[in-house]
């Protein structure tokens, strides 16, 4: 590390505390922040990102989250507002221009650019507070206050950071959480008492700790050990218990159809081909039979002749149909999951978040000027649903989650509260087979069923489909890009987790701690520099009247 940052460290005990004047001042700039000079803060910010992506599937190398958050923040400290932003921009542009790589496989490089862009950019923004929160940190005369609440900052500064970006613009697009990339590892089941939020704070805060701890050269104490207890704590705190509710024979099909949206295909063939998987299932006792979003490509509402082979469906396999296909009603077009039985669907659940610029597309008007070749192949506009995601299957309630409405908690809390034994998660991959997408997106699924302690099943058109157990583990599955169907007896739980009673209140606290936490920060530091100035001279204070002659008497 260099030495290059002149922010004095008060509690310094080579500084006298009665030194007075300026030179006494300049004195105490002698124990520094350590800052990176430029032509390593970049490199090292961007190479962080990039391990970022690498701790997410495919390659899913979970430690290097640590490796990424820990050099992430060192490149911050010391750092002016423009220079975090530069900074966090090599951090975040390394990171999501490599994450989301798959969005080229939909529509092309345009929307990529374009979303991996605003999100870099808003990642960014975001940096500044965190190097403020640096700075000002520095400045504070208790050692005590630097080195425990400043790294508390931080991380909710960064978890700040992330629920800003899962919520805005456009309904937000929290794909990259840090909490989402620990399924395959040993802290995973702290999701289950903190949520994902709670998850990625925690994460920063050690990785806060450490950097902290190895920046700033100074005697060792035992209260220092404390990221270390708390480490060991996420290693032996078991996930909270749900209560077991016995099983529900659960039939799922992965048809591998043209579901993609540039496939070449013939109406009802995605329809022809979940038909065909299903096949192989009849005869099987099920409880309830799940196909993934967009199985059906033509709305059963209004297309009898789709409705009647749902109809002869359902009686064949003697079990209710869980699918999901476009429906109209009225002037609006909905992303629609339906329970079929015998004729009707009754329970309905449409998707809540659409996809910004893939099922609709924001501002229309403004973007056709931009780009109106790629805005005019997306004609059909999807609304937002307002009803419960949950149908009831024999008085058992399954909880849903339409595509990317995984990454989105409300929904999955909405869920659990509503009654939810286990959850469908029903997902069309095909625009973009062959990229992390899929399993970037089983891992969400993952952390969603430790989360809560439900079993997932979750159904692709083309895959990857899995059956999850509560505990985040594998029960039965299919390989991607190919047909699938089998029956997987599903373990059903009662009961809520910490996360799930907490989550609400977490999200809204984290935003009002950082900002009220950065605030306090500010003003300390203010009132640190504004004490730490020396008295005025006596001849100062009494100005130029001190200055005069007595008078002659």
């Amino acid at each position: 590390m260099t030495t290059t940052d002149t922010l004095p460290l008060r509690d310094d005990p080579d500084v006298p505390r009665t030194a007075l004047g300026r030179g006494a001042r300049e004195q105490r700039t002698t124990t520094t922040v350590r800052r990176l000079p430029w032509g390593a803060a970049i490199p090292i910010a961007a190479v962080s990102g990039l391990l970022l992506d690498a701790a997410f599937p495919s390659l899913g190398w979970w430690p290097l989250a640590f490796l990424s958050i820990a050099g992430g923040l060192w490149t911050l400290m010391g750092r002016s507002i423009g220079g975090a932003f530069l900074v966090g921009l090599a951090y975040g542009a390394a990171f999501y221009f490599t994450h989301l790589m798959w969005v080229v496989q939909f529509l092309g490089p345009i929307p990529w650019v374009a979303l991996a862009g605003v999100e870099s950019l808003l990642f960014a923004l975001g940096a500044i507070p965190i190097a403020l929160a640096y700075r000002w940190g520095a400045l504070l005369e208790r050692r005590a206050t630097r080195r425990f609440l400043l790294p508390v900052l931080i991380a909710v500064l960064w978890a700040a950071r992330e629920l800003l970006l899962g919520t805005w613009p456009y309904s937000g697009f929290p794909w990259g959480r840090i909490g989402m990339s620990q399924a395959g590892g040993p802290f995973a089941e702290a999701a289950s008492w903190v949520g994902v939020a709670g998850l990625t704070l925690l994460i920063v805060w050690l990785c806060a700790c450490v950097v902290d701890w190895a920046a700033r050269p100074a005697p060792r104490r035992r209260a220092e050990l404390l990221p270390a207890a708390v480490i060991l704590a996420l290693l032996l705190v078991p996930a909270f218990p749900t209560t077991a509710a016995g099983s529900l024979r659960v039939g799922w099909v992965q048809g591998d159809g043209p579901a993609g949206y540039f496939d070449t295909r013939s109406p009802g063939d995605v329809l022809a081909a979940q038909r065909q998987a299903s096949d192989a299932l009849l005869g099987e006792p099920m409880d309830l039979l799940v196909w993934p979003e967009g199985g059906v490509d033509s709305d059963p509402l209004n297309t009898p002749a789709t409705a009647r082979i749902l109809d002869e469906l359902v009686a064949n396999a003697e079990a209710p149909l869980l699918m999901n296909a476009a429906t109209a009603r009225g002037e609006d077009t909905y992303n629609t999951s339906m329970l079929w039985e015998a004729g009707s669907a009754e329970q309905m659940h449409d998707k809540v978040n659409p996809v910004p610029f893939g099922e609709y597309v924001p501002d229309r008007w403004f973007y056709e000027r931009i780009v109106p070749d790629l805005v005019g192949l997306i004609q059909r506009e999807y609304t937002p649903g307002t009803n419960p995601p949950l149908v009831s299957v024999d008085g058992i309630q399954v909880g849903l989650a339409i595509c990317f409405d995984v990454i989105y908690d409300s929904v999955i809390w909405d869920g659990v509260r509503g009654g939810a034994q286990f959850y469908a998660f029903q997902t069309n991959n095909a625009d973009f087979r062959g990229t992390d997408e899929n399993l970037q997106q089983l891992e969400f699924a993952r952390m969603r069923a430790i989360e809560t302690g439900r079993a997932v099943v979750n159904v692709s058109t083309v895959g990857t489909s899995q059956i999850i157990a509560p505990d985040g583990t594998i029960i039965d599955g299919a390989p991607a890009d190919s047909p699938a169907a089998a029956v997987t007896a599903v373990p059903l739980r009662t009961g809520l987790t910490p996360a799930v009673l907490v989550g609400p209140t977490l999200t809204l606290i984290i935003p009002i701690a950082a900002l009220g936490g950065l605030l306090a920060l500010g003003l300390l530091e203010r009132r640190s520099r504004t004490t730490s100035l020396p008295p005025a001279p006596a001849s100062a204070k009494g100005g130029a009247a001190a200055e005069l002659p007595p008078k002659a008497s």
